[in-house]
C-alpha cells in the first residue's frame, strides 16, 4: 500500500487551502532507549529528530515548538532492524504486490533490506524509497542472478559483471551452477569494478574458494557441511541435497571451531536465514499448521498453496529422514554459536518472501532461532543493525542510536533486551523522517490481509 503525503485542497470561503506539510521535528519523550552499542538501555530520555537525523538526546531537553511529540513513557527506542536476505518482488507491472511487501517489512520494525534478487525496476524502487515516496526501507540491491545459466562463458561473466556496476547495482548476486572459471572470472571482474558479490557458493567451487575469493556475504551457511564431514567421507559418497542436510549424521563436530576461524580470518559474513530451513525441513508445525498462522493472511492465497506444496514435496521425498534434519538443525544452531563467540560477522536474513517465511514477520522468527541457538537477545538484534552498519562501512549514518544517525528506529512496548521476542511489539516506526504509528501500521496490514482475502 503506496502511503505518500498529497497536498489536500479543500474550498473555504471561495479559495483553496492546502493542508500543513508534513511535520520534519519529533520529540520521543520519557523513553527507554536502548541505542546498541553496549548492552544496555538508558531510562526517561527524550529524543529530538530533526529532517530525519537524531539532533539530540538527553534527560531534560528543551521540545522544540514546531516539534509533533511522541509519547514514549514505558516503551523502548531502538535501531531498525534490517532484513539481509530480502526478496522484493521482480515483477515490474505487479506495483501493488511490490508496494505490500515493502510495507510489510516496515510494519514489522525493518528499515533496511539487501534485495537478492534485482531487477532494472529495483533501481527506481530505491530511489523512491530513499527520497520517501513509498513506505519501504532503504534498499541495498543486487542486479540479476549470476548462475549456471545465465553466465555462459567467463568471457560472459566479466561482461556482465561491467553491465551491472555500469547500471548502478549496489552488488552482485551468485547462484548455483557456476563452474571455478566462470566463478573466478566473476571475482577478477568484481575486483576490477569495485563491487562486492554474495549469495550461494556453487559446488564446483566449493567454501575454501569463496573465502579465498572475500565473497561478501556466504548465505544459508551454504558449503558448511562438505568441510565439516569425518574422514572417510566425501561428496563422492553421497550426494549434497538441499544445503547439504543429508550429510549431517557424518558431521565431525570438532571440525567446526577451526572451520568458523577460517570464516572470521577471511572477513566473510554469514547470513543463516534459520527460518527457511527450520520452516521447509522439519516435520513439525506441519505445512497445515504454518499455513493456519495468522500472519499468513498477508500472503497470496496462490502462494500459501504453492508453500504448503513445497514442504509437503519436501518430506514426500524417499531420502527423506526426519532423524537426520533434526541433526542437521542442531549443527546449523552448533555452527551460529561458534560463529558468534568467534567474533565471525553475523547478518540478520530470513528469506523472505519465501516458503513459510512472510516478509517482515520472519525476522522476528529469525531472531528468536539466533537465541534459541545461544545468542544472547543483543547479540541477535546486533545481527540487524550494528553488525548490518559495520558489514557496510556505515557505522557513522546508523545501526544505534546516537547523535547525528539517520533516524531509522523502532519504538516498542517492552524491552527487547529481555525478551527478543519484544521486537515484534511495536509501537511505531520512524523511517526516513517520517513516523509511522502502530494504528497505520495496524491499518495498512489489515488492507494488505483483505487483498488476499
Amino acid at each position: 500500500m503506496t502511503r505518500v503525503w498529497v497536498l489536500v485542497l479543500g474550498l473555504i470561503g471561495g479559495a483553496a487551502m492546502a493542508m500543513p506539510p508534513p511535520p520534519t521535528v519529533f520529540a520521543i519523550t520519557g523513553v527507554t532507549v536502548v541505542p546498541m552499542d553496549t548492552e544496555r538501555v538508558v531510562d526517561g530520555q527524550t529524543v529530538i529528530v530533526r529532517d530525519g537525523r537524531i539532533e539530540a538526546i538527553g534527560p531534560d531537553l528543551a521540545i522544540p515548538k514546531d516539534a509533533m511529540t511522541i509519547d514514549g513513557r514505558g516503551r523502548f527506542l531502538m535501531p531498525g532492524l534490517a532484513e539481509m536476505h530480502a526478496h522484493v518482488p521482480p515483477q515490474a507491472h505487479d506495483a501493488q504486490l511490490i508496494e505490500d511487501t515493502l510495507f510489510l517489512y516496515v510494519a514489522n520494525g525493518i528499515t533496511f533490506a539487501r534485495s537478492m534478487l534485482g531487477a532494472p525496476h529495483h533501481l527506481e524502487l530505491r530511489e523512491r524509497a530513499a527520497r520517501g515516496e513509498i513506505v519501504s526501507p532503504r534498499i541495498y540491491t543486487s542486479g540479476p542472478s549470476l548462475n549456471g545459466n545465465s553466465v555462459p562463458t567467463p568471457v560472459a561473466a566479466r561482461e556482465m559483471v561491467a553491465e551491472q556496476k555500469r547500471a548502478g547495482y549496489d552488488f552482485l548476486k551468485i547462484h548455483p551452477g557456476l563452474d571455478r572459471p566462470r566463478y573466478d572470472a566473476i571475482v577478477a571482474a568484481a575486483d576490477e569494478h569495485d563491487i562486492p558479490f554474495g549469495g550461494h557458493v556453487p559446488a564446483a567451487v566449493g567454501l575454501a574458494r569463496a573465502l579465498e575469493a572475500g565473497q561478501a556475504t556466504i548465505d544459508h551457511l551454504d558449503a558448511f557441511f562438505p568441510p565439516l564431514l569425518r574422514g572417510g567421507a566425501s561428496l563422492a559418497d553421497t550426494e549434497s541435497m538441499f544445503f547439504g542436510w543429508n550429510l549431517a549424521g557424518e558431521v565431525d563436530e570438532s571440525k567446526i571451531e577451526p572451520l568458523v576461524r577460517r570464516v572470521r580470518d577471511a572477513r566473510v559474513w554469514i547470513v543463516p536465514t534459520e527460518a527457511l530451513m527450520q520452516h521447509l525441513l522439519l516435520p513439525e508445525p506441519s505445512a497445515e499448521r504454518l499455513a493456519q498462522r495468522d500472519i499468513m493472511r498477508y500472503v497470496p492465497r496462490a502462494t500459501r498453496a504453492q508453500w504448503v506444496e513445497a514442504k509437503r514435496g519436501m518430506i514426500r521425498q524417499a531420502a527423506y529422514d526426519p532423524a537426520l534434519v533434526a541433526r542437521f538443525i542442531d549443527v546449523r544452531a552448533k555452527l551460529m554459536k561458534a560463529l558468534q563467540d568467534a567474533g565471525a560477522g553475523l547478518l540478520l536474513g530470513s528469506d523472505a518472501p519465501q516458503v513459510f517465511n512472510v516478509p517482515g514477520f520472519s525476522i522476528h522468527d529469525e531472531l528468536r532461532m539466533l537465541v534459541d541457538a545461544g545468542l544472547t537477545p543483543y547479540e541477535a538484534l546486533a545481527t540487524g543493525n550494528v553488525n548490518v552498519a559495520r558489514f557496510l562501512g556505515e557505522s557513522d549514518e546508523f545501526g544505534t542510536v546516537e547523535i547525528g544517525k539517520r533516524a531509522d528506529l523502532v519504538l516498542l512496548e517492552a524491552n527487547p533486551l529481555a525478551d527478543v521476542a519484544n521486537a515484534s511489539r511495536i509501537a511505531g516506526v520512524m523511517l526516513n523522517g517520517r513516523w509511522l504509528p502502530v494504528r497505520e501500521l495496524t491499518a495498512g496490514l489489515e488492507q494488505i490481509a483483505q487483498r488476499n482475502d
